[in-house]
């Protein structure tokens, strides 16, 4: 396929927010007899699902302490839903399973997830929790656990599966899909700062509106475009913050145990919901016994025959290196500094372990030879933004929450298409300068 000299509509990353956008933007303009999927470009500099999308562990959940997060990703699990075996979702549902700290936090959960009719289950009380739990796996030892929030909807994606249905389904509606094209800038108009033109490494393409879903990436679109690397918050003391840095790196940490996928089914003989623990239990290594941390950990797993066998991870680490100077290439498995080291795989294997007795001794079937792990590029209060740069650029910055938000897409396609999006509303840019930020949980997680 010849690269075109010019476009209606360009997007940048053939990952969940790219291909999902021009999905559902194809459905728009036609629906709205403004034009079809013709009219849109997906470029991807390596491949689809290259990046953050084809490693992600693909968990779908609504467990978020953030009313908007909770309502954008009930929208979400609803577009999974709506088309389950193209986009290889299983609606096993979710658990949060926490200690004493998070116990009000996951409460408050529950009941707004009440509020908006998600369907969900809580277990309060230490008693209460063990025996729900052991109700379910007759082998569930954690301790400390006060709480336990369960999601009946939600669940998981096999994530490259999901990704060419998406890129199928796209195609069907006329979106070109082209890789090995790397955009390396871009072209304003004279008299404005709307883009004109993204400038490739296979020429200059002209375009009348850019999307950007680049996930990890986009620090360096970012820098392309001119936009600020520090921005001004307002507290909720009302002081100004000047010069918070824009983006922040953090190291993903996930991994599987090989083991047959099989062995992780509930009493009842079906597979279970995702697993989520948070805990203050000290930790001790099943290997020989030493404590590994006694600060809060947590960890989630599932099992997973894409990945052949426990599939999981626990909190990332934090990137100590400026945004610029961290290298995002070559990403996932491929990298030689980004990917799980020995510690993990003892802290994960080792809390496996803590939570079910099946996992005692299993260490040594860890897949050191499948590397794991990526990175996550975080906005200033690692949440997501979505909003319009440069006049007609739409920025999807997904601050590493976005393979589970597969309707963001679909919201941000409505709203190209002239539509404005009241679940997309409180992750415009100006929250920061406006001091309208998000709740912050208990959770060890920098995105819960």
């Amino acid at each position: 396929m010849a690269v075109p000299e010019g476009v209606k509509y360009a997007i940048i990353g053939a990952g969940i927010h790219g291909l999902s956008t021009a999905y559902h933007l194809a459905l728009e303009l036609k629906a709205k007899g403004k034009g079809s999927g013709e009219d849109i470009l997906v470029l991807d500099k390596t491949a689809i699902a290259a990046g953050a999308s084809g490693i992600a562990c693909g968990v779908v959940r609504n467990n978020y302490f953030q009313p908007a997060m909770r309502e954008l990703m009930a929208h979400s699990v609803g577009v999974w839903e709506s088309d389950a075996k193209a986009y290889s979702y299983h609606p096993v549902g979710y658990m949060q399973i926490s200690p004493e700290s998070m116990h009000g936090d996951v409460g408050t959960i529950y009941e707004q997830q009440k509020a908006i009719g998600y369907e969900s289950e809580f277990i309060e009380g230490e008693a209460d929790c063990m025996t729900y739990m052991k109700g379910l796996f007759d082998d569930w030892q954690a301790k400390n656990i006060t709480s336990v929030l369960h999601e009946k909807r939600g669940g998981y994606a096999n994530n490259t599966a999901s990704i060419y249905g998406l890129a199928t389904k796209a195609e069907a509606e006329g979106v070109r899909i082209m890789t090995g094209i790397e955009v390396t800038g871009f072209e304003t108009g004279s008299n404005s700062g709307a883009v004109t033109a993204l400038q490739t490494n296979k020429g200059t393409i002209n375009c009348d509106y850019v999307v950007v879903g680049v996930g990890p990436w986009v620090n360096q679109i970012w820098n392309y475009l001119e936009l600020p690397k520090a921005v001004s918050i307002k507290g909720s003391d009302g002081e100004m913050h000047d010069g918070v840095p824009m983006w922040k790196y953090w190291c993903l940490e996930e991994g599987t145990l090989g083991v047959d996928p099989n062995m992780h089914k509930m009493n009842d003989g079906a597979f279970p919901p995702v697993i989520h623990v948070d805990s203050d239990a000290p930790l001790y290594s099943d290997v020989d016994g030493s404590l590994i941390t006694d600060q809060m950990w947590g960890i989630y797993y599932k099992p997973d025959f894409n990945f052949g066998g426990i599939q999981g991870g626990a909190a990332p680490y934090k990137v100590d290196q400026e945004p610029d100077k961290v290298a995002v290439d070559p990403y996932g498995p491929d990298s030689p500094d980004f990917i799980v080291d020995d510690n993990f795989i003892h802290m994960w294997c080792s809390a496996l372990a803590h939570c079910q007795k099946r996992f005692e001794g299993k260490i040594q079937t860890y897949k050191k030879h499948d590397p794991s792990g990526g990175l996550g590029c975080f906005t200033p209060d690692s949440f997501p933004v979505f909003d319009v740069f440069r006049e007609n650029v739409y920025v999807v910055a997904d601050s590493n929450h976005g393979y589970k938000m597969l309707g963001v897409g679909k919201l941000v396609a409505q709203e190209i298409a002239g539509a404005s999006s009241e679940l997309l509303e409180p992750f415009r840019f100006s929250r920061y300068e406006e001091g309208k930020l998000h709740p912050v949980s208990n959770s060890p997680f920098p995105w819960s």
